[in-house]
């Protein structure tokens, strides 16, 4: 799964990117032309897997992961400057979510390009360039049916009405300010949208990026949308503990009242918001987490492991990792009765520790 970071100018995407991905790219190389985006995977926090490790002592542990590109900077001026340069659309269409650095801090010696600092303002005029840049695509798109439509076929002049109705329907949420995420949708009508990448219908994780001085009373940032979060952080400490060992980074925090890096944060809500859950295998070669979308049947969870696993499931060996951890090993879980077995149609839930059964 990948996630774009975006925002205006000396919001601190950069920094912000090095936080999460423990990173050392160039804070000013976007302001000097840069047009290549910076791009990392990193491991999502789960704690989890620090517990099943030390119970199974296995040869290997792997974390679930998700990636981050960061691309240059939004000039706030979609609809005068004609919409999104188009390698910038690119890598933002082809992102699963946004996440949005909105800066809240000030320094006199990076500029505002407005002239102050108002994360407010800034947020609507990222969330207008977002939409501009979908209504360009959508009216392209209805100016192509309207000559179309007359000249097709029956059966296919059907498709496209409704497809037609469709877009007329988001066009008129986005003028009114309302991105595609807020729009109650149809599986079908879903899958009609989907081979365009709007951009407002990505899920946004919105990240004031704070000064440390507010850090002892971050201000209040609402951003009340459907597939939407929150999650404040200061990147500037945070890309500084990125580069620590663990000591001296614990030894940083205590320094400044810090009991976590907001970082695991960022990247927990982030896999969140993706619809993303983590099952878990175990054994003494490895403890692994597994990535699968919410409400995922198990014959398909079985295949984020190989297909031949799904295409040959019999059934799944299923225990929570609570009652796992609680029973200290897999053969004493068994004989608990907390171990079920499940058959294609289970739903996984996040945390499930399974052992897929198949005959190819």
């Amino acid at each position: 799964m990948k996630i774009a970071i975006i925002g205006l100018a000396n919001s601190g995407k950069t920094t912000v990117f090095n936080a999460l991905t423990r990173g050392t790219a160039a804070t000013t190389a976007y302001s000097s032309g840069q047009l290549e985006p910076n791009l990392a995977t990193v491991k999502v926090p789960d704690e989890r897997l620090a517990v099943l490790t030390t119970l199974f002592k296995p040869k290997k542990t792997t974390h679930a992961d998700v990636q981050y590109i960061d691309v240059a900077g939004l000039s706030g001026g979609g609809k005068q400057s004609g919409g999104l340069p188009p390698a910038l659309l690119n890598y933002l269409g082809t992102a699963d979510a946004l996440l949005h650095v909105v800066r809240a801090f000030a320094a006199s010696d990076v500029p505002h390009p407005d002239g102050s600092v108002d994360p407010l303002r800034d947020i609507q005029a990222v969330d207008l360039e977002l939409a501009f840049s979908d209504l360009a695509i959508i009216e392209r798109r209805l100016s192509r049916l309207t000559a179309e439509i007359p000249k097709m076929a029956a059966k296919e002049k059907e498709l496209r009405i409704a497809e037609r109705e469709l877009l007329v329907r988001l066009q008129a949420a986005l003028e009114e300010e309302q991105p595609i995420r807020a729009l109650t949708l149809s599986d079908e009508e879903q899958r009609m949208i989907r081979g365009y990448q709007f951009l407002t219908a990505k899920p946004l994780l919105l990240v004031p990026n704070l000064g440390e001085a507010q850090l002892a009373d971050p201000p209040t940032i609402a951003y009340e949308q459907p597939q939407s979060a929150v999650v404040a952080l200061c990147g500037k400490i945070e890309a500084e503990l990125a580069q620590l060992d663990d000591e001296d980074a614990q030894s940083f925090m205590d320094d400044l009242g810090i009991t976590a890096p907001a970082r695991d944060r960022v990247i927990q809500r982030s896999y969140d918001l993706l619809g993303l859950i983590s099952f878990l295998t175990v054994g003494p070669d490895e403890v692994r987490a597994w990535t699968i979308l919410r409400n995922t049947p198990a014959v398909e969870a079985a295949g984020a492991i190989h297909s031949d696993i799904q295409r040959g499931f019999i059934r799944a060996e299923v225990v929570a990792y609570s009652d796992l951890v609680k029973a200290g090993t897999m053969t004493e879980a068994k004989k608990q009765g907390t171990v079920r077995m499940e058959g294609k149609t289970y739903t996984v839930q996040d945390g499930d520790i399974c052992h897929f059964l198949f005959n190819v």
